[in-house]
C-alpha cells in the first residue's frame, strides 16, 4: 500500500495549487491514501492571520476542514483522503491548540517544531558567530522541544525531526546525547516519526531524518511513516519506493499511517 501523509496547498501562502490537485496527483502516482495536512493557523496569536506566508488564517481553518471532508466523500472508492494538519508546537499555547483540534474529526495530527529559541529552524543566520558550545545549546533546545511535543499527547506523528539541518548541513555533526535521548522518549510515547523527503529541496539534500537517526529510531522502537511534505502536486509520493527500500535495509519490518487517529500497520 502506497501513502503520503504530508501535503500542503495554497492556503498556507507558500505552496501551490488546490487540495484537489494533490489528490489527483496521488491517484496518478498510484497511491491508495493521501493525507492533507496544511499548516495550522497561529492559534496563540490575537490576529486572525498572523503569518500569511507561513500558515492559514484562523477564520480559514473551518473551511479547510470542510473542503477536505467533502473531497473525502467525493473520492471514496478511488483513494482514501485523510484529514490531517501540520501543527506547530508552542508549549505556552498547548491548551489553546488542543481545544481547537478537539472540534474536528482529524485522522491524524503532525507535530512539527519550526521555531526554536524564538528563531526559525530554517534561518541559516542563527548559526553565525556561535562557538561550539553555543551550537550544542541550540541543538539541545530544538530536541528538548521535540521531546516535549512527543510527551504532550497532542500528536500522532512528529514532522521532520532533524529539519534544522535544512540550510545548515553541519547541524548533523554537532555532538550531543540529546538526539538519542529524544528518540527514546518518542519510542516510549508511541508517536510515529515521518521520513520526510523534502530535505532534497534544501541545501542539505536527502531526507529528514538522516539514515543514522533512522537506525537509532529502530533501536528505540520508534514507528515510522512517510510524508513528502509536498508544496507542489508533482512532489506527492516523492521517493516513496527509495524510502521503502532503505527502511527494509535498515531493518524495519513495517511502517504506519493513521485513520481516525488509529494506527494502520503496513508491511514493508
Amino acid at each position: 500500500m502506497k501513502f503520503d501523509l504530508h501535503t500542503h496547498h495554497d492556503r498556507c501562502g507558500h505552496a501551490q495549487d488546490k487540495i484537489r490537485d494533490y489528490i489527483e496527483a496521488a491517484i496518478a502516482g498510484g497511491l491508495q491514501a493521501i493525507g492533507i495536512s496544511d499548516h495550522s493557523p497561529y492559534f496563540g496569536s490575537p490576529e486572525d492571520h498572523a503569518q500569511p506566508l507561513i500558515a492559514m488564517a484562523k477564520s480559514e481553518f473551518p473551511r479547510y476542514i470542510e473542503e477536505v471532508l467533502q473531497l473525502k466523500k467525493e473520492y471514496e472508492g478511488k483513494i482514501d483522503v485523510l484529514l490531517g494538519v501540520e501543527s506547530d508546537y508552542f508549549p505556552e499555547h498547548v491548551d489553546v491548540y488542543r481545544q481547537e483540534y478537539a472540534k474536528y474529526p482529524f485522522d491524524y495530527i503532525i507535530g512539527s517544531v519550526h521555531l526554536s529559541g524564538g528563531v526559525s529552524i530554517f534561518n541559516r543566520n542563527r548559526w553565525k558567530n556561535l562557538n561550539d558550545m553555543q551550537k550544542i545549546e541550540h541543538k539541545e533546545e530544538y530536541y528538548r522541544l521535540i521531546a516535549e511535543s512527543a510527551r504532550s499527547g497532542m500528536f500522532n506523528i512528529l514532522g521532520h525531526i532533524d529539519a534544522m539541518k535544512g540550510f545548515y548541513p553541519a547541524f548533523s555533526d554537532i555532538p550531543t546525547p540529546a538526539v538519542n535521548e529524544t528518540l527514546k522518549v518518542i519510542g516510549e510515547s508511541g508517536v510515529a516519526i515521518e521520513i520526510n523527503t523534502s530535505g532534497k529541496t534544501k541545501d542539505v539534500g536527502g531526507w529528514y531524518p538522516s539514515h543514522a537517526m533512522l537506525e537509532q529510531a529502530l533501536h528505540y522502537g520508534v514507528e515510522v511513516t512517510f510524508g513528502s511534505d509536498a508544496h507542489i502536486p508533482s512532489r506527492v509520493g516523492d521517493d516513496w519506493e527509495d524510502v521503502s527500500k532503505t527502511l527494509k535495509e535498515i531493518g524495519f519490518k513495517h511502517w504506519v499511517y493513521f485513520k481516525n487517529k488509529q494506527k494502520q500497520v503496513v508491511p514493508l
